[in-house]
């Protein structure tokens, strides 16, 4: 009942990209098709005005969420600090009392 189950972990292994090594008469040669090669990651990521608008809404989104946490803070903060002051006056009313009343007596 206690004892944890984790799930079986994925059986995919991706393939290894490995540049086969050239000789070096074919290095020269094959120098400008290497410029002109495709990257590994050249076709997985495309860009289009969707992914952008999304791009910035997320953005947004996130300054958004970022500066209500801001502000509920320093909320939190001024609240504090309106609960202090009227206990210090509360207080220093008090003390004020009790010395008026030891001076009668």
């Amino acid at each position: 009942m206690f004892k944890p189950q984790y799930p079986r972990p994925d059986t995919y292994i991706p393939p290894t990209i490995r540049p086969t090594p050239a000789a070096p008469a074919e290095q020269s040669a094959s120098a400008p098709a290497l410029a002109k090669a495709p990257t590994a990651l050249g076709g997985l990521v495309q860009n289009s005005p969707g992914t952008a608008l999304a791009l910035a809404a997320g953005g947004v989104a996130g300054v958004l969420a970022l500066a209500s946490v801001a502000v509920s803070l320093l909320l939190a903060v001024a609240v504090t600090a309106v609960a202090l002051s009227v206990s210090a006056v509360v207080l220093l009313f008090l003390v004020r009392a009790l010395r008026q009343e030891f001076k009668n007596h």
